[in-house]
């Protein structure tokens, strides 16, 4: 093949793809003055929502605002705990610190990376308020046990869905499993909106409504007899003859454009296609890379449609190179862009500040240590994923 095509398909080693739909979308917008949040969001909401399956969406500036906002709703503060992954994006994790909660981590699961039901029904406490696992790499986590816990205590399931627009567990779509989902539009998802973006999703009205007055600085309309509206019409109330203000709490401006939902409508309508692309390309992973000694392959289990935010390797001690020496290779050698999906939240250093410590989650320590994630998007040809196969079992 064409080296140089190949080195351009893997410049950007994740994300989606924009086309002249896309650009169209954003023309109506532009030409409208590129408003912020009005019935293009909205419209965008709700067909997000009814994709998953869930009552409401709330589109919000990224899933790091989502998580927050999930937070509120679920009435996390001092005092709480909150349980999930070492393995995650910090945002996860922040999302309940930020909060004044306890961070409480659970181990994972050896082979999926998701959150171990087990380890987190050894967390829980009285203190408990929430359980926020992560669908890593596009893969559900094991929501039935982890519900089961959570239900007869009252604890609240976030489900941080930044990895797995699309991903399925027993038949059902990620954001409907637990009571509220969070979803990323960031540039290097399975589907964006302008480069940042997220969305909540949940079929529990009270949810909803306390997220959709945090996200706009807790403001409230009311008439000129001082009766509040009804809170669907307090997002948009600009047609209003009369309206007025209040503000009921401290609130945050987390509010989508205009111009990105508008581009989230298209995006929404090709998620498919691109989970589509993606399930491909790792089934070629995995068939080109089988059978290479000390490199063990993604497991998927059996219950759920995995949608490959990530294809994650494990670089066994057996493998000729370890893990540094192994991502060194590929990029100095090959020119391709393989990552760490991600240091243990427990082990970076404002956690250790808070006394997180290493032994707290020896699964998830001992696998930081192998995991590599490979590039994947729905740009990528047939081609390049030889290439980079190739490139790999050069290696060996």
């Amino acid at each position: 093949m064409s080296l140089p095509k190949a080195l351009y398909e893997l410049e950007y080693s994740h994300g989606s793809v924009y086309g002249e739909e896309e650009a169209a979308a954003l023309m109506e917008v532009l030409k409208a003055n590129a408003p912020s949040c009005g019935p293009r969001v909205k419209q965008f909401e709700d067909a997000f929502a009814a994709y998953c399956g869930a009552n409401f969406g709330l589109a919000v500036t990224n899933a790091t605002s989502g998580l927050e906002l999930a937070m509120i709703a679920a009435g996390v503060g001092p005092g709480d705990e909150v349980i999930t992954t070492p393995i995650s994006w910090i945002s996860t994790a922040n999302a309940a610190a930020c909060r004044g909660a306890k961070v409480v981590f659970a181990d994972v699961d050896a082979r999926t990376l998701n959150l171990d039901p087990a380890s987190v029904a050894k967390k829980i406490t009285s203190r408990t308020k929430a359980i926020l696992p992560v669908h890593l790499y596009g893969q559900c986590c094991d929501m039935d046990a982890l519900m089961e816990l959570a239900r007869p205590r009252g604890i609240t399931v976030v489900e941080d869905c930044a990895h797995a627009p699309g991903a399925e567990y027993k038949g059902r779509r990620a954001g409907t499993l637990g009571h509220i989902g969070v979803f990323s539009f960031h540039q290097q998802k399975n589907m964006t909106t302008l480069g940042e973006g997220g969305m909540t999703t949940t079929s529990d009205r009270a949810l909803y409504e306390r997220m959709l007055s945090y996200r706009s600085l807790c403001c409230r309309t009311y008439d000129p007899k001082g009766k509040y509206l009804p809170i669907d019409e307090e997002q948009f109330p600009m047609g209003k003859r009369y309206w007025y203000l209040d503000f009921d709490g401290l609130g945050y401006n987390f509010r989508m454009t205009e111009a990105q939902a508008a581009v989230g409508l298209v995006q929404l309508k090709k998620l498919d296609e691109f989970n589509a692309r993606r399930i491909e390309i790792a089934a070629r992973y995995t068939e080109l890379l089988s059978g290479i000694p000390g490199l063990t392959l993604p497991y998927v289990s059996p219950v759920v449609k995995h949608v490959f935010h990530v294809y994650c390797v494990m670089v066994e001690k057996s493998f000729p190179l370890n893990k540094e020496d192994f991502m060194w290779e590929l990029y100095t050698k090959h020119r391709i862009k393989v990552w760490s999906h991600y240091m243990p939240i427990h082990l970076t250093s404002i956690y250790r500040s808070m006394g997180s410590a290493e032994g707290d989650c020896p699964v998830a320590e001992a696998l930081y240590h192998k995991y590599v994630s490979l590039p994947i998007h729905p740009r990528m040809s047939d081609e390049t994923v030889q290439y980079v196969t190739d490139s790999i079992r050069a290696l060996v």
